[in-house]
C-alpha cells in the first residue's frame, strides 16, 4: 500500500513508491508478495556490506544484549575503537561522533567557524559548491547547491559562498575578493549532483589553495566513504589530506551512525560543552560500525569495488558505443553514473517493475551504489537489467 498523507500518520516529507520491502539477503531484497529485486542502489550508499549481513548481524545481536547506551559523558569503549580504526584509515587525529551525515557536517561546520574566530575573523565564511548535496538542517541545506532542498525554509543561514563544481579559477577568484574565507567544504565527487567526478588535480589544486590562504580543507565523504569509490575514502585517489572529513551512510551499514574526522590542529579547538549528541557513537551503532570496517578489511571489499566498478563500466561502455542516447557513462569504484540525452525519471517506476532498484539524479543521470560485496554473477545481472531498460527508454522515445 502506498503511503497517502490522508489514511495515515507520517509527514509527507517523501513520495515513497508502492512498494514495501519484507526481507534482504547480500544484494537482494523481497517484498512483502515475495518479488526478489536487486538492490543497485543500497539504500542510497548506506548497505554497503549488502542485507543481513552476517558479521553485522552479529555484531548488533551481541551488542544489544549486553548494553546499547549509556552517554557520552561516560566512557565507550566501541567508540573509542571506532575512532582509531578510522584515523587508522584516514590518517586523521580525531572523531567526533554524531547519528547522521547532516548532523557530522553540522560538526564541520562548526569547527570551521571556531577556526575562523581564533583568527579574528568576524563572519566566518566556506566556500560551497553549485549541486552539491550536505543534508537538510538549517546550515547544511544552506551549504547544500541546490534551490529545491533550501525553497521555503528561509531566511538562510549566513557564512557561505558558492562556487562552480571543477573550477579552480572561481575558487581563486573568490580568495581575491573576500577576506573572510575560512574552509572550503565539497564532496570528492558529487552523488546528489549526478554523480560528478572533478578533473584528476581538483582537489590537490583546492588543497593548494587552502594552504595558500590558511583555510581548511573539508570533505563530505559521507556518500563516497568506507571503499566506495575503492579507496577507504575518495581523497586517497589523491595526494592530499583534508582537514576536517565527514562520513555517515554505509558507516554501520544502516545503523544510524556519523563521523567528523579531523586533524588535531582544528579538532583542538573543540572543548567539553563546545558540541554534543546524546546517541552519537553509542556502544550499538559503535559495533556495528567495528564489524563494518573488520569486514571490509576481512573479505578485501575495496578491491572488489575496484573490480567490479571497472568491470561494469567498460561493459556499459560497450553496450553504449555509439548510441546517442546515452550522453556519458562515468564513477569512480561502485559509485556509478549513467547519462541520457533525455529526462529519465521515468526508469525509476520501470526498473522496479523489471526487478531492479536504482535511482536518477538531475533528471537524466542513472545513479548506480550497489553493494561494495557485489559478485560477479550479480554485476552481471545488473548490466543486462540496465541496458535492456535504457535500451528500451531509448526505443520507446525514437518510436
Amino acid at each position: 500500500m502506498s503511503q497517502d498523507s490522508n489514511n495515515n500518520h507520517i509527514m509527507s516529507t517523501y513520495a515513497p513508491m508502492d512498494v514495501t520491502f519484507d526481507h534482504g539477503e547480500g544484494s537482494y531484497l523481497w517484498d512483502q508478495n515475495g518479488k526478489q529485486y536487486l538492490d543497485a542502489l543500497a539504500g542510497i550508499s548506506v548497505c554497503g556490506l549488502g542485507h543481513a549481513h552476517p558479521a553485522v548481524t552479529q555484531a548488533i545481536s551481541e551488542q544489544a544484549g549486553k548494553l546499547i547506551h549509556t552517554s557520552n559523558l561516560y566512557n565507550i569503549k566501541n567508540q573509542q575503537q571506532l575512532a582509531d580504526a578510522l584515523c587508522a584509515a584516514s590518517g586523521l587525529d580525531r572523531v567526533f561522533f554524531s547519528n547522521s551525515g547532516a548532523e557530522a557536517n553540522e560538526a564541520a561546520i562548526k569547527m570551521a567557524r571556531l577556526y575562523g574566530h581564533s583568527r579574528d575573523i568576524a563572519i566566518p565564511t566556506i566556500i560551497v559548491m553549485e549541486n552539491s548535496f550536505h543534508g537538510r538542517t538549517m546550515a547544511t541545506l544552506t551549504a547544500t547547491g541546490n534551490r529545491k532542498v533550501q525553497a521555503g525554509f528561509e531566511p538562510l543561514v549566513q557564512g557561505f559562498v558558492r562556487a562552480p563544481f571543477d573550477d579552480i579559477e572561481a575558487i581563486q577568484n573568490i580568495a581575491s575578493n573576500n577576506n573572510d574565507i575560512v574552509a572550503v567544504m565539497l564532496e570528492p565527487i558529487q552523488g546528489e549532483g549526478g554523480i560528478r567526478v572533478p578533473d584528476a588535480d581538483y582537489l590537490s589544486a583546492i588543497r593548494q589553495i587552502c594552504d595558500d590562504n590558511d583555510w581548511l580543507l573539508i570533505l563530505d565523504e559521507i556518500q563516497t566513504g568506507m571503499g566506495r569509490t575503492g579507496k577507504w575514502f575518495a581523497f586517497q585517489h589523491t595526494d592530499i589530506k583534508p582537514d576536517i572529513m565527514t562520513l555517515a551512510k554505509s558507516l554501520a551499514n544502516g545503523v544510524p551512525i556519523g563521523a567528523c574526522v579531523a586533524q588535531e590542529s582544528v579538532a583542538s579547538l573543540m572543548k567539553p560543552g563546545s558540541h554534543g549528541s546524546t546517541f552519537g557513537g553509542n556502544p550499538l551503532s559503535c559495533a556495528a560500525a567495528l564489524a563494518v570496517v573488520d569486514t571490509i578489511k576481512r573479505e578485501q571489499l575495496i578491491d572488489n569495488a575496484v573490480e567490479m566498478g571497472a568491470y561494469i563500466r567498460q561493459a556499459l561502455h560497450e553496450a553504449f558505443d555509439g548510441d546517442e542516447s546515452v550522453t556519458e557513462i562515468r564513477g569512480q569504484g561502485l559509485m556509478l553514473g549513467i547519462e541520457l540525452k533525455d529526462n529519465c525519471t521515468a526508469l525509476v517506476q520501470e526498473g522496479l517493475t523489471q526487478g531492479i532498484l536504482f535511482s536518477v539524479q538531475s533528471d537524466n543521470t542513472i545513479r548506480l551504489l550497489p553493494p561494495i560485496n557485489l559478485s560477479r554473477t550479480e554485476a552481471d545481472e545488473l548490466i543486462d537489467k540496465i541496458t535492456r531498460l535504457i535500451t528500451q527508454f531509448a526505443q520507446k522515445l525514437a518510436a
